[in-house]
């Protein structure tokens, strides 16, 4: 069977037709470039809308007569780019504008969203200090009202401007020192774990759309009555006692939250 070869890239030409879609065989430019710009036609028009699924990558490289190694290729350059995403026994997918994390299927912050995705992102401290816990919160970390708590207020930035505002509750008493802390360099998880060996190991969160009041607007320098989506978290260490309480209010312009979900099928 006859094969063609350009920039050690192999090509069956007995199945891979001329009118391959956006593959000139006739110019010096590697097919996965080619390959990689026919995809970003198809997002930038909404040929394929964000969420969309790709094709598997056979079916894909066989419709564009190439190599599987020279399709991940193009899909790679397109991952780095920010256009798709790879998730892990679910396939690529296509991504959003707005930044999307994973709180809702694992249990990730956004710093570690940020870090892996290589997205910089500024941390504004605007409160760290040892305070009482308001009744709801004190309830849900089983502390009595002497109990104290780190109050820990931040604002999340990136290029862009203010993504998320996160004011946390964390248990003192588990973590004595904790108020002395530089979050501006370091995670609230990161701390909890490295400097005081308490590993969180379970959360329970609750997403709401709501409008933004005057603090939230504030700190993230939209119109009062904005809408924003509230995320309520209370976080848990192996033994089940609870270790912190979190609001946050996420600038719905900039950032959405998306579940990527699996059904066991009937029971």
């Amino acid at each position: 069977m006859m094969k063609a070869t350009m920039n050690d890239e192999r090509v069956d030409v007995s199945t891979a037709a001329s009118t391959s879609p956006g593959v000139d065989r006739s110019i010096p430019v590697p097919f996965h470039v080619q390959i990689a710009e026919v995809i970003r036609e198809r997002l930038d028009t909404g040929a394929w809308p964000v969420h969309y699924r790709l094709k598997p990558e056979p079916d894909l490289a066989a419709e564009f007569g190439v190599s599987r190694g020279t399709l991940r290729k193009a899909l790679a350059t397109l991952i780095t780019e920010g256009r798709l995403v790879q998730v892990r026994g679910k396939g690529t997918f296509v991504t959003a504008t707005q930044f999307e994390p994973a709180l809702a299927q694992n249990l990730t912050t956004l710093s570690e969203d940020f870090a892996a995705r290589g997205i910089t992102a500024d941390v504004a401290v605007l409160e760290s200090r040892l305070d009482r816990a308001p009744q709801k919160v004190a309830g849900l970390l089983d502390v009595g009202p002497e109990t104290p708590v780190l109050l820990l207020r931040r604002v999340r930035s990136t290029d862009e401007g203010p993504i998320a505002y996160l004011v946390n509750y964390v248990r003192a008493d588990m973590a004595p020192g904790i108020e002395d802390t530089d979050f501006r360099s370091v995670s609230l998880f990161g701390s909890l774990e490295s400097e005081h060996g308490l590993v969180v190991t379970t959360a329970r969160r609750t997403f709401i759309a709501e409008a933004a009041g005057e603090e939230v607007s504030g700190a993230l320098g939209i119109v009062p009555g904005s809408p924003v989506q509230y995320l309520q978290q209370v976080s848990y260490i192996a033994d089940g006692r609870a270790i912190e309480y979190s609001d946050v209010w996420i600038n719905s312009d900039r950032m959405r939250v998306t579940s990527l979900l699996s059904r066991r099928g009937p029971v």
